[in-house]
């Protein structure tokens, strides 16, 4: 299994990109919002990857952030959902975005990829809204660099292209804090994408307090 690559942008198609990685091409499938990330051809990236091995096929699947490559693997797992219904739910709305929407149950921001239907977008809200909190908690970081071409390293970080990092620190450290105060993760994950959709910002004091606002008792 391929779990990730790093490398040169070769060029970037119009749902692909070539990724030449010391001298070997890695034809790689990615959303619009991933693609529209990518640095210009002749500079250097990193993506997590998932491969599809089909009967007659392989195909490698390039993502940004560990969230993004967690959520395309899930939205395959529900029934009628392929690599490219994954990849149109994720340039729509990206990791965040698709987080949000599942773990407020809104099938309507799901609908809006194109070619999702309703009942496509209800069947990934009620099958994976009790696994978005594990999603929504895998933190952030930077992808880890190899040590096995440090001169690709050492150019990139006098003036090449950043490695990717994963986003949701401060969603990541509210889940935690309301989980340890008793809330249930499904629950608290729900608040949480509530309280980004209400313009909770990123600061992380900021969402647990307008998160507790959500759950306190109505009445």
């Amino acid at each position: 299994m391929i779990g990730k690559i790093a490398g040169r942008v070769d060029y970037i198609a119009e749902d692909h990109a070539l990724i030449d990685v010391r001298g070997v091409g890695y034809l790689v499938y990615c959303s619009d919002m991933t693609l529209r990330a990518l640095p210009r051809p002749g500079e250097f990236i990193a993506l997590y990857t998932d491969l599809l091995v089909r009967e007659d096929n392989l195909q490698l699947f390039g993502f940004t952030s560990l969230v993004e490559k967690e959520w395309h693997r899930l939205l395959m797992s529900v029934q009628g959902v392929g690599a490219k219904a994954s990849l149109a739910m994720l340039g729509a709305l990206g990791p965040d975005g698709v987080s949000r929407a599942i773990a407020l149950g809104d099938w309507n921001a799901v609908k809006a990829a194109k070619g999702i239907g309703p009942k496509t977008a209800q069947r990934v809200v009620n099958e994976l809204k009790d696994k978005a909190p594990a999603i929504m908690a895998l933190g952030a970081g930077p992808i880890a660099q190899g040590n096995e071409d440090t001169s690709v390293i050492e150019e990139m970080n006098s003036g090449g292209a950043p490695s990717p990092v994963i986003g949701g620190a401060s969603q990541s450290e509210a889940l935690s804090a309301l989980t340890n105060l008793g809330y249930a993760p499904s629950e608290a994950a729900g608040a949480i994408a509530q309280a980004q959709e209400d313009g909770g910002g990123e600061d992380t004091s900021t969402l647990i307090r307008q998160a507790l606002r959500l759950l306190a008792p109505k009445g």
